[in-house]
Formats: C-alpha cells, sequence, structure tokens
C-alpha cells in the first residue's frame, strides 16, 4: 500500500500532473497512453520520462471505460509443465516494449474452471486472451473469438477464421521421434500419451496429432505390428502407475516416446526405481526440450519445438487482433529432434 510519511494513503498521480510535468496537454498524454496514431518519438519520449519519474500508474478500470485496459489473459492447464514456463518466457519478451501486461489463470486441466477463469478475464475487461491447450473447441470457440479477440496455442484449427493458432507440426515432431529410434534400431517401440477428457475433434489436440504422427511413421517404417499408443491423465499419480504397469508387463517396449518432457521424467524415474538401465533397458524421448532436459541425471532426447517462438509469436498476434486485423492467422513452427544420452544405444 502507498502511504505518504504521517500515515496516510499517498495521493495518486495524474494525468494531469504528467501533463504538467512534461510540459504538454492532458489530450498528448492521453495519446501516448493510448498508442495513438501520429504520435512523434520526441513526444513520446518526453511524457515516458514524466511518468517513469512521477510514478504514474494509470488505472486499469479507468482504461477500461476508455477501451482498452492493457491487460491480456493466459490462461494456461497445469503451472508444474516447465513447457509453460518458455511459453511465458516468450510471451513476456514480446510485451517488454508495449503497455501490455499479461494475467495468468491456471485451470488444473479442469473445464469448468478454464470456463470461470475466461468468464473473470472479460469481467475484468482485459483486451484478450491467449488459450493454451483449451478444454473449449469448435463452434463454443468460434463464439468466444466474436465477443473478444482470442489467440489458441496448443490446439489445431487451421480452418478457423474467427481467431488465430499457434502450434508446432506435431505430426512431424512424432514422425521425427520414431525415425530416430528405428536408426538406433529399436523396434518395440511405444507411446505413452494423454487420456482424452475433452469434447471435440481429438485430431485438434496436440496430442491427437502426435499419435497420428507416431502411427503413420511406425507403418512407414514397417513397424506397425509393434504400435502400442497407452494414454495416461496429467497426473503424476496416473503417470507413474501407467509407466510402472507398462515397464512391468510381458512386452515391455525397448523404447517410449513420451508425449511431453514432463512425463518422459517421470518415466526415467519408474524405470530407475525398477533397476532398468536408460537406454540400454528402455530408451525414452520426450516432446518440448525444456531446460530439465540438459540436466546430466536426465540427458532426455526430447523434439524441440521452440516454446518461446510460440509465445513471442502469439502475443504478437494477439496485438495484431486488439488492433483491428480480421483476417485469422495460423502460424506453425518446425519441430527438431534434439538427441542425448536418453536414446542412443551404447
Amino acid at each position: 500500500m502507498d502511504l505518504s510519511g504521517n500515515g496516510r494513503r499517498a495521493q495518486r498521480v495524474t494525468i494531469r500532473d504528467v501533463a504538467r510535468d512534461a510540459g504538454v496537454s492532458v489530450a498528448a498524454v492521453s495519446k501516448v497512453l493510448r498508442e495513438a496514431y501520429g504520435v512523434s518519438d520526441a513526444l513520446r519520449a518526453k511524457v515516458r520520462d514524466s511518468m517513469e519519474r512521477l510514478g504514474y500508474r494509470p488505472l486499469a478500470a479507468a482504461r477500461g471505460m476508455r477501451g482498452q485496459t492493457y491487460t491480456l489473459g493466459v490462461t494456461l492447464s497445469d503451472i508444474r509443465n516447465p513447457f509453460f514456463t518458455d511459453l511465458m518466457a516468450g510471451i513476456n519478451a514480446a510485451l517488454e516494449r508495449t503497455q501490455y501486461q499479461p494475467l495468468v489463470g491456471i485451470s488444473h486441466s479442469t473445464s469448468a474452471i478454464e470456463a470461470g477463469l475466461i468468464e473473470s478475464m472479460m469481467d475484468r475487461q482485459m483486451d484478450g486472451l491467449i488459450l493454451v491447450a483449451p478444454h473449449l473447441t469448435g463452434a463454443p470457440l468460434a463464439d468466444l473469438a466474436r465477443r473478444i479477440p482470442i489467440v489458441v496455442v496448443g490446439q489445431h484449427q487451421p480452418n478457423a477464421t474467427e481467431f488465430d493458432t499457434v502450434n508446432n507440426d506435431d505430426e512431424l515432431g512424432a514422425e521425427l521421434v520414431v525415425r530416430h529410434l528405428a536408426e538406433q534400431s529399436f523396434a518395440r517401440i511405444a507411446m505413452l500419451s494423454l487420456a482424452f477428457d475433452r469434447a471435440g475433434s481429438v485430431e485438434a489436440t496436440v496430442n491427437g496429432r502426435r499419435e497420428t504422427g507416431y502411427r503413420r511413421a511406425m507403418a512407414g517404417l514397417g513397424l506397425k505390428q509393434h504400435i502400442n499408443v497407452v494414454r495416461a491423465a496429467q497426473t503424476l499419480r496416473e503417470i507413474q502407475t501407467t509407466a510402472r504397469h507398462m515397464l512391468e508387463g510381458p512386452n515391455r517396449p525397448e523404447a517410449l516416446f513420451c508425449w511431453t518432457d514432463f512425463v518422459a521424467l517421470e518415466v526415467i524415474s519408474v524405470a530407475t526405481e525398477l533397476g532398468l538401465s536408460i537406454p540400454d533397458d528402455l530408451a525414452v524421448v520426450g516432446y518440448d526440450n525444456t531446460f530439465l532436459c540438459d540436466l546430466a541425471q536426465n540427458d532426455l532426447t526430447s523434439v524441440d519445438q521452440s516454446g518461446e517462438t510460440l509465445g513471442l509469436q502469439c502475443a504478437r498476434l494477439l496485438i495484431e487482433r486488439i488492433k483491428g486485423r480480421g483476417e485469422a492467422q495460423h502460424f506453425m513452427v518446425k519441430p527438431r529432434v534434439v538427441v542425448r544420452a536418453s536414446s542412443q544405444k551404447r
């Protein structure tokens, strides 16, 4: 709380104070705040200097009444997934030189919580939303986009016209994993994917696309008889239980492709507890190439989908939408496999 020396709340700096300090009109300060067209760099710099010197902070409610709050809502399904760290780093980098600030909500992979977050963000007059792997899909998602600008990350909707999407080529990423493992002479290659718990097209989800790529690559390499997709909910207990069942079963895979690094790291932990050697007894590959992959105890092969790039692009596209762009754009990153010790035969 901002208090003056006598214990009372300090008087808030106003737009008039900034105008007086900068020696410009209130209208000029307002134009700078609104990033209006035609404002010179010199005027913008003068006003910004005064704002910083005086500690001016515009009221979000007042800005909302003028049409913008310069806040963007970001919904994430699970704060524990290290991939979201990379994504948020990209979003923050894109917003660094703008007036926009991201506010994050965690849905815990629950559609009801996600819906509540979206409504709360709209009630607070946020200018736009970045929805990461949302449960919302199809017509309801299009309806939402007619109410507020949105960009969707981690859901493939290449024909959507009401909103933008940002993804990596999930099918190609999975194909690259299977090819890499086959080159290492692994044949019994299984996939640990995510249990489907949402309505709409499975093919729109990243795990659905990765399963498609896995199956196609296995068939194309003559390994169709070894196709084995097992799904688990995105909780530690479910992942550990499912991994243990797969690794203790009679047809233990030689290699396991996990749909995220978060899952792959748990698989390595379970395998180690069971006394299995990585990669001699079990090769493991993840997806996302998060910073945890490089740690010596993990040394995890993973698909790099450029999380920071995805974050940069979704923030850029959302601001363009807010500023009036109507034509949908669908940005796609080309993945690559970063090979480490967890999948290389010794």
